[in-house]
């Protein structure tokens, strides 16, 4: 049985996914990856600016960030951004591009970044379960449908968050384990 709001639930369940990749995507591993720098706003000409909007964002030898300005003037708004990102990469500008070696992590701040996965996950989460109680809501509400229906609907719309759920844990589990591995 195909029910409308379970559908448009999914359809947001799966926005919320796509947020939740993105976050991850930020989270240090111990080797270099271009995503790290995708929530790095720079201020260019006044404006709030993503940093991918700028500038081209390469990975060299694994362990360095290379940032190339399309534009050059734009160099030391672009080292100022990346000083101020929670990053804590150290900012080299050698007066044509930036460059970010991506340090070994310690065992302490593997922990840490398996603590921020889990509260990442656990974020996602909560926002799949908001959508479920919304959908839940209006399944409730619905005149439409008959109590029997209202019923296999909420069984669906169970269905939906489990499957997003556990998607959700298997992903963090394969993070940690990323940022675990030395």
């Amino acid at each position: 049985m195909n029910f409308e709001i379970v559908d448009n639930c999914e359809l947001m369940m799966e926005e919320k996914m796509e947020y939740f990749h993105e976050e991850l995507n930020s989270i240090r591993t111990g080797m270099a990856n271009s995503n790290m720098l995708n929530g790095v706003m720079v201020d260019y000409y006044g404006s709030p600016t993503p940093l991918k909007q700028i500038a081209s964002v390469t990975v060299q030898e694994g362990r360095t960030l290379v940032v190339k300005p399309y534009d050059p003037t734009s160099l030391k708004d672009i080292e100022h951004a990346c000083n101020m990102s929670d990053l804590g990469l150290p900012v080299q500008n050698d007066g044509t591009v930036i460059r970010m070696t991506v340090p070994q992590l310690t065992g302490e701040v593997r922990k840490d970044m398996c603590k921020k996965v889990n509260k990442i996950a656990e974020d996602a989460k909560v926002q799949i379960r908001n959508v479920r109680r919304d959908g839940m809501n209006d399944i409730k509400k619905s005149e439409e449908l008959s109590e029997d229906m209202q019923k296999r609907a909420e069984e669906a719309m169970q269905k939906v968050t489990d499957k997003f759920t556990s998607e959700i844990e298997k992903i963090a589990d394969a993070k940690k384990e990323e940022v675990m591995k030395v």
